[in-house]
């Protein structure tokens, strides 16, 4: 089992990706298969890394709906063409942050600065 730092990291370089490509606003985003693509990629891959988080840090941040980004991943890798865009840009609005405060959070308590 990999340190929990190496997941919170990469959940971090996820959500960085999909705040990049999701610059453009939900108007570009609906509009770009290209982005939509980069995004669902990043969501599935951010989902898979914080499955891999130890409980501990799961419990420490129950503001995060750790079953449902589980569950979200599933849908985004095996009901693809069931995929929701609109359900999905929501999620890059309302829930990614959250799992981004609660990520930084993490990261810096187990690597205070010097």
């Amino acid at each position: 089992m990999k340190d929990d730092g190496v997941y919170l990291r990469h959940v971090l370089r996820c959500i960085a990706r999909i705040e990049e490509y999701t610059a453009v606003g939900r108007e570009g985003f609906s509009s770009s298969p290209l982005i939509q693509d980069g995004v669902i990629r990043n969501l599935q891959t951010l989902a898979e890394s914080a499955q891999r988080l130890s409980e501990s840090i799961k419990e420490s941040y129950p503001e995060v709906d750790w079953k449902g980004l589980a569950g979200f991943r599933n849908v985004l890798v095996h009901d693809y063409l069931g995929v929701d865009l609109q359900l999905e840009y929501r999620a890059v609005e309302q829930d990614v942050p959250r799992l981004k405060r609660a990520c930084e959070q993490a990261l810096a308590r187990r690597e205070p600065s010097a």
